[in-house]
């Protein structure tokens, strides 16, 4: 995910409140996007019968909340129709049977607060999900590091970055471990003497 980010130009980033359940999630996928009330899941029901395969439900809510708006059995249903993960500005309970599954959360909370299903929201517009704008179709990466964002329009050209940045980051890693220092990797020596750092030997001061 990080590797992404940066390939485009470290944007997209979703707030790092956003965390998985689970340590080893990861996700990636096209984005239905769900504006709900808070304290209110009915619309991510709703959302589950125009996915498809690879979707990720991505949640957010008319006002701050931290209820648990998806659980174990809406995990069994978005599953059951090809969903591959959700990410929701709000709250999930039922964690332990989630982890259980393998099914790929991330959240702002874990809370067991319930939820009712009373009113309308919307789902596939454009939504702000933990600050960053995420429209239907758009590209969500998202792992142990957090969430990421790719516009659809540019998710090719990403991917190609992202894969070019991280054959270099391979060969920099060999670097790296032989023992290069990253003050001549990356010319930073230069930079030091520019900013006025020096280094003293306490002997000789004394």
């Amino acid at each position: 995910m990080a590797t992404v980010h940066e390939a485009q130009a470290r944007t997209g980033l979703m707030r790092p409140y956003m965390r998985p359940i689970y340590p080893a999630a990861k996700a990636g996928g096209a984005a239905i996007t769900i504006s709900c009330q808070p304290g209110d899941n009915l619309m991510i029901h709703a959302a589950i019968e125009v996915c498809s395969g690879g979707d990720i439900l991505v949640v957010s809510t008319t006002s701050e909340s931290t209820d648990g708006m998806f659980g174990e059995l809406l995990a069994e249903s978005a599953r059951a129709h090809g969903v591959v993960g959700l990410v929701i500005d709000a709250g999930v309970r039922d964690v332990s049977e989630i982890t259980s599954m393998q099914f790929p959360v991330w959240s702002k909370a874990v809370s067991a607060q319930g939820t009712v299903k009373a009113t309308a929201g919307s789902v596939n517009v454009p939504i702000v999900c933990a600050g960053t704008l995420v429209r239907p179709g758009d590209v969500i990466i998202a792992d142990a590091d957090g969430v990421v964002v790719v516009k659809r329009e540019a998710s090719a050209e990403v991917a190609r970055l992202g894969a070019e940045r991280a054959a270099k980051e391979l060969k920099t890693r060999e670097r790296l471990r032989s023992g290069e220092l990253g003050l001549d990797f990356y010319g930073l020596r230069a930079k030091l003497v520019e900013l006025g750092v020096r280094y003293v030997d306490e002997l000789e001061d004394k």
